[in-house]
């Protein structure tokens, strides 16, 4: 046994997350769906490489537009 161990001692945090998925049972399946919606999207490699291909470089200096 760790010294450093604590064992039946659980965080107000951990206790608020259990309590939450008891009292909401499908929280885990809609935050699921959620992220399905904004991020888990299939990548168009052939058009990432044009865009990648088509981007301009970047000055050294941003803010001079003329060297002189």
């Amino acid at each position: 046994m760790s010294i450093f161990g604590r064992p039946h001692y659980t965080s107000d945090a951990t206790q608020f997350i259990e309590k939450l998925r008891e009292q909401k049972p499908t929280l885990e399946a809609e935050q699921r769906a959620g992220r399905a919606l904004l991020w888990d999207k299939q990548i168009d490699r052939q058009t990432q490489a044009e865009f990648e291909a088509a981007a301009v470089s970047q000055q050294p200096y941003v803010y001079q537009t003329k060297s002189h």
